[in-house]
């Protein structure tokens, strides 16, 4: 029987974009990156999509690559690889390459291209390392981390939203994409992290606060290194947060802004009160 779920995933997500992978997921799998025309015929024969969407990609790599917003090999990889378009509603799939934010509806968005990979290469994701990411949202910035890890988990505290995100998973696993079956989700208030899993490497925050989370920075290992919007409502800045241990046994936290204090706003992490959304978690 298929889920209610899954039934609005695949009327909210463009057919068009739901490409059946003709090849095992491997991670050596690695597309061209010499010219585009080359990338789009690996890609369609390795990974079965439409030429329209692997053109858009090509162009918007180009530009993030200039811009340095993927900023080493295994970024260029994993955003060449992960397909957008499986992750945007119908009415946005003309504009999913675009640099915006796109409504996904319940008041949220997916990220911008550009901010996706300049978030992702500054936590330095290796194979193997344990992430986790706040705010689901979409599920496009969970795809991409499965690209270079696999250990991936994602909390999303709108329950509607992480039950279509986590359909859409599930969709493109049974259609070939195996490397999302590395992708942990839950429905759940974020601001307290995934405890029965930590400790992680790395942590993405995507919604912004005004301060870090106590809880995170407890979840996140000696050595780590978390990316998160901080700052008053609709003006935060990207903090790049690294956690270090001193011979002291006192720990050291050190924050560098990764757009040199650029604005860059985002929707607001918000707070569960029982079952029910209410507020956000800014002091």
């Amino acid at each position: 029987m298929i889920g209610t779920a899954a039934i609005v995933g695949e009327a909210l997500f463009p057919p068009n974009a739901r490409a059946a992978v003709p090849k095992p997921y491997s991670w050596a799998l690695t597309p061209p990156t010499n010219n585009q025309s080359d990338y789009i015929k690996w890609m369609v024969e390795n990974r079965g999509e439409e030429p329209k969407y692997l053109g858009l990609r090509w162009s918007r790599y180009q530009v993030m690559l200039a811009n340095k917003d993927v900023s080493n090999a295994a970024n260029v990889r994993a955003f060449l690889l992960t397909p957008r378009e499986e992750f945007v509603l119908r009415q946005n799939i003309g504009r999913v390459y675009d640099h915006a934010f796109l409504d996904i509806g319940y008041g949220v968005t997916i990220s911008g291209p550009h901010v996706v990979g300049r978030m992702t290469s500054s936590i330095d994701v290796r194979f193997g390392d344990k992430v986790l990411e706040i705010g689901t949202g979409s599920g496009y910035q969970s795809a991409y981390l499965a690209n270079l890890t696999d250990k991936v988990y994602s909390i999303e505290i709108i329950r509607p939203l992480a039950e279509r995100t986590r359909a859409a998973y599930d969709g493109a696993i049974s259609r070939g994409y195996g490397e999302f079956k590395s992708i942990n989700s839950k429905a759940s208030d974020g601001y307290y992290g995934w405890e029965e899993a930590a400790p992680f490497d790395k942590i993405i925050v995507t919604c912004g606060i005004d301060h870090i989370p106590p809880a995170l920075l407890q979840q996140l290992k000696v050595g780590g290194i978390m990316v998160i919007p901080v700052g008053p409502p609709g003006a935060q800045r990207l903090l790049k947060v690294t956690k270090e241990q001193g011979a002291d046994g006192n720990f050291a936290i050190t924050r560098s802004d990764i757009y040199n204090g650029r604005v860059v706003p985002f929707v607001p992490l918000t707070k569960l009160e029982g079952d029910v959304i209410k507020g956000t978690h800014h002091k």
